[in-house]
């Protein structure tokens, strides 16, 4: 049985026309008073309200202020970590960075039995730092001191520092 042949149909003679209306416009508005019926519809449903749990203290990264100073011939980097003691900070030195951490926990304990609340805390800091320079990264010190970590590492090749001179605005 041979078969017809088919005429060509608006689609193909014409190039890709949408088969809802005359255009793109018809099916975004199309979609858009689908979207607001479907919001209508379940803006009738009751509202439930869930007892509120208290989130868990997750441990905080904590911002913190951090300075790099060239002295010329060493850099010097004093970092805030307040709260933190010398034995919880880790520093790792290389000849073009710095990765400094720290994590502090608190823990308060009471020897009642029935306590209501037991508060933990914890802070962290976490930091790598490109450094502008070549350091010596075996000759590295630092040093706390009421919550400011300074670190001061030795330059490869010390530069020059520039000598200022004062101008007076006019």
């Amino acid at each position: 049985m041979a078969q017809k042949p088919t005429k060509p149909t608006k689609s193909t003679a014409q190039g890709l026309t949408p088969f809802w209306g005359s255009g793109w416009t018809d099916l975004d508005r199309t979609f858009e008073n689908f979207r607001r019926d479907l919001e209508r519809s379940f803006a009738s449903f009751p509202s439930f309200k869930f007892p509120s749990m208290p989130m868990p203290a997750m441990p905080k990264m904590v911002p913190s202020t951090c300075d790099i100073i060239d002295e010329g011939d060493k850099l010097r980097i004093k970092m805030d970590v307040p709260g933190v003691k010398k034995n919880e900070i880790d520093l790792n030195v290389t000849d073009n960075s710095i990765e400094i951490s720290a994590k502090h926990k608190e823990e308060a304990e009471e020897k009642k039995k029935n306590f209501l609340r037991r508060e933990r805390s914890e802070v962290s800091y976490y930091r790598i730092l490109p450094l502008p320079e070549k350091v010596h990264s075996d000759k590295a010190q630092a040093k706390l001191t009421d919550g400011v970590l300074d670190v001061i590492i030795p330059k490869i090749i010390p530069t020059q520092v520039q000598k200022k001179k004062s101008i007076q605005v006019q």
